[in-house]
């Protein structure tokens, strides 16, 4: 696996090898020895899967603190355009964004460390997404950041939103606890 530094420091982007044959393909997602030594979590308190349909966008979401949390994502059927806000004051990258294509095809992952919201959009008729975090949810800690607010090129200019995420705040709106920290 190959992990990747992006513009947003401790967010990397992970390219595993795929391995295929007559039967499929093979992708190990996880190597407890490989995350710990590029500085991200190995230990994680929850995973979900999400099933998304046509024109769906999903974020930016992320936990406040004190159950603030990391995240591994990662697109196990179709396509999606994947989203990190970096949200940390005092990171050099605060106010930005990353957007990459997360597939089923490549195999690519991102890990997000705590203080980045996430988000993203499906890029066919279908798509699933698993992510591993590293806190519980918390309803009461559960936020976002408007999915027009922060300058991100989404593919669609009407997207499918739940009620949740078309009432978030707006970038310029949030007052954020979050603060960047140098990597030791």
């Amino acid at each position: 696996m190959r992990i990747l530094t992006t513009a947003i420091p401790g967010c990397l982007q992970l390219v595993p090898e795929i391995r295929s044959d007559a039967r499929g393909s093979f992708i190990k997602t996880f190597r407890t020895d490989l995350f710990q030594a590029h500085g991200m979590a190995t230990e994680f308190a929850e995973e979900y899967h999400t099933h998304s349909l046509r024109n769906v966008l999903r974020g930016l979401h992320f936990q406040l603190p004190p159950h603030q949390h990391a995240k591994l994502v990662y697109c196990v059927h179709g396509a999606v355009q994947d989203v990190a806000l970096d949200l940390r004051r005092g990171s050099p990258s605060y106010g930005h964004h990353l957007s990459l294509e997360l597939s089923a095809a490549n195999g690519h992952m991102l890990y997000l460390p705590a203080g980045l919201a996430h988000g993203f959009c499906t890029l066919g008729d279908s798509a699933i997404m698993q992510y591993k975090v590293t806190s519980a949810y918390a309803p009461q800690h559960d936020s976002g950041i408007r999915w027009d607010s922060a300058g991100i090129a989404w593919p669609l200019a009407a997207p499918l939103l739940s009620e949740r995420d078309q009432h978030f705040a707006t970038l310029a709106q949030f007052d954020s606890p979050f603060t960047y920290q140098e990597p030791a």
